[in-house]
């Protein structure tokens, strides 16, 4: 009646607790045995880029921008291997990588990005990582970037798709936007714990102390970090990120 109800509330499968919703399907009207009836039903379908700036709409309060759109400043490592695009977001340079990471650390934060996948592209966010080493094993951990749906990433740990924190934790599929579309996605950090909203739904949500079983028993000793670096794991391909911000959590 002309009053909102429900702001940014990321849906429970009720059928399924424990999974995000599935990514697309009907939409039910559902009774409890007694009788209801509606009218005027009108459903308007959302293009990618209103349904990210929804999503980017969730409250910005006290959020900071890491990326100005137009220079590097502010950042450290592999500043030769990305580069600033013409419409304002930083991209792996295609046959280039290295971490390139903010020149201040963070404890417990959220930061909201978006990124843009090529075919095939590969990537990673850098949390709580040191300014030198593999951030999937020196940092607290590398959370995937990847084209989860490329033939040539069909046979990986499931531990390395893409929101995964690599080799620990794996993150729910099915949720990343066709390939060369923008996503939205969001990633809180506090204590041992992560958890990753992607265009609006959980596909990760773990505490890394908790494990136990790494892939190919390859041990992770900076999962107990409790500080570092946030940044960008380039491994050759064009990836994309803008609109990045991050909010310290005390």
């Amino acid at each position: 009646n002309g009053k909102q109800t429900v702001d940014h509330a990321i849906m429970e499968n009720y059928w399924r607790r424990g999974e995000p919703l599935p990514a697309s399907g009907p939409i039910q009207l559902q009774t409890h045995g007694g009788e209801i009836r509606w009218r005027n039903i009108e459903v308007r379908p959302l293009g990618t880029d209103e349904a990210n700036d929804i999503l980017a709409s969730k409250s910005n309060e006290d959020y900071t921008s890491v990326f100005d759109g137009k220079t590097l400043d502010g950042w450290i490592g592999a500043v030769n291997d990305y580069e600033v695009t013409e419409d304002g977001s930083i991209q792996c340079q295609k046959g280039r990588g290295g971490n390139l990471l903010t020149e201040r650390e963070y404890s417990d934060f959220s930061v909201r990005l978006r990124f843009r996948l090529p075919e095939r592209g590969n990537n990673g966010l850098a949390i709580r990582a040191p300014a030198e080493g593999n951030p999937a094993y020196a940092a607290m951990t590398e959370l995937q970037v990847l084209d989860n749906d490329h033939p040539a990433y069909a046979k990986l740990d499931e531990r390395q798709y893409h929101g995964s924190a690599y080799g620990m934790a794996a993150a729910k599929r099915g949720y990343l936007r066709p390939t060369g579309e923008w996503n939205f996605q969001q990633v809180t950090v506090i204590g041992p714990t992560i958890r990753v909203e992607l265009n609006g739904n959980v596909i990760l949500d773990a505490d890394v102390s908790k494990v136990e079983d790494y892939m190919a028993g390859s041990a992770h000793p900076g999962k107990t970090r409790k500080s570092g670096h946030f940044g960008f794991a380039g491994h050759n391909d064009p990836v994309e990120f803008k609109d990045i911000s991050i909010r310290e959590e005390n």
